[in-house]
């Protein structure tokens, strides 16, 4: 049994299922549904459902109005190798309406939100030195985009 995650959409699922399985890797779109009668969120011959995968993972993009739109109490981690990753993800995602946040948090042109991380972050912010942590913590605080090589020097105590 696998579980599935669920995006609900104003009519942009396929968009976004499309955009998603161009950037990550292991992604892709599979099929649909098409709405055989009228439905509470779409008529007779739309689009309801959209299956695709990210990061290996399923997903549903659902048609189902502006009813419903996303927050941050959701968010998805990317877990970058390093900050050519970061970099990547982060100017993809923010690009044609997206918007960065702090913390290494955005929003995608579609309001879904995106924690663009990386493991090494934590060498930083839970290494061994009590004050470098403190350090790098609130060098982090500062930051939108995640800047591993200035959490490092903070840490450090450059």
């Amino acid at each position: 049994m696998e579980m599935t995650t669920c995006l609900w959409f104003n009519g942009r699922a396929r968009e976004a299922a499309n955009f998603y399985s161009s950037i990550f890797p292991n992604s892709s779109v599979s099929d649909n549904w098409i709405a055989p009668t009228d439905t509470p969120g779409n008529q007779q011959g739309e689009e309801i459902v959209v299956n695709f995968k990210i990061f290996g993972q399923n997903f549903i993009g659902l048609n189902g109005g502006p009813q419903f739109p996303h927050s941050e109490a959701i968010s998805f981690q990317i877990p970058c190798a390093d900050q050519a990753e970061i970099d990547k993800f982060w100017d993809l995602l923010t690009a044609d309406g997206g918007q960065e946040s702090q913390c290494g948090w955005l929003k995608d042109k579609f309001g879904i939100s995106w924690q663009v991380t990386s493991p090494e972050m934590m060498n930083y912010l839970g290494g061994p030195d009590a004050e470098g942590s403190q350090r790098a913590t609130k060098a982090m605080l500062e930051m939108k985009k995640i800047d591993l090589a200035a959490m490092k020097s903070a840490y450090l105590g450059n």
